[in-house]
């Protein structure tokens, strides 16, 4: 059961960065520059990680979210926004910090825990851009990617951190993403369901 979750898992990440991508090409979304960027140096990141912590599982859906971050930040360059911000470019500064400490610990744990606070510093522009324009993001991208996650959850037999901590971030952040892009329309329909 478990390697047929991690093929699911997997196949929806795949699926999400299609999605994203023909979203990308249509003009639907326009990913941040620096998120993207950051995005490519993390999951590289993360995936070394759990390579050196032995992972079993998680590292599939992380090879998918590698690959994926990589066609996209091409993709920014071209039909992005962003990159040049004050907010920017602190973010940039924290995350590469994390990446440093990742390159001089030898323990993995450290490593993983630096990646996904470098990725969080890095998701923080995207995160501005899509509360100020929600329509430069597609909700399904992110849904896609919360659920792969679950599943990859769903798929560890050894509930350790090292296994648990990426996709449960991954969960984390794009559930948030997924609020900010639908805030108006959960908006919309909370004032329709109470008297007024």
């Amino acid at each position: 059961m478990s390697n047929i979750l991690v093929a699911v898992s997997s196949v929806l990440a795949f699926v999400s960065y299609i999605v994203y991508i023909v979203a990308i090409l249509k003009g639907e979304a326009r990913p941040h520059r620096t998120t993207r960027f950051v995005l490519v140096i993390i999951t590289s990141l993360a995936m070394a990680s759990l390579l050196a912590s032995g992972s079993s599982v998680a590292i599939w859906l992380s090879a998918v979210f590698t690959i994926g971050c990589i066609v996209i930040f091409a993709l920014s360059i071209k039909y992005g926004m962003g990159g040049w911000a004050k907010a920017d470019i602190l973010c940039l500064v924290i995350a590469l910090a994390g990446i440093v400490f990742w390159k001089v610990t030898s323990n993995p744990t450290y490593a993983l825990l630096a990646s996904i606070m470098s990725d969080l510093a890095g998701q923080i522009p995207m995160l501005i851009k899509t509360y100020r324009f929600p329509e430069t993001e597609v909700w399904t991208f992110y849904a896609l990617d919360v659920l792969a996650a679950g599943l990859s959850i769903s798929a560890i037999t050894q509930r350790t951190f090292q296994e648990l901590a990426y996709p449960s971030y991954i969960v984390f952040i794009d559930g948030i993403t997924i609020i900010f892009i639908l805030r108006k329309q959960i908006t919309s329909k909370v004032e329709q369901l109470l008297p007024g």
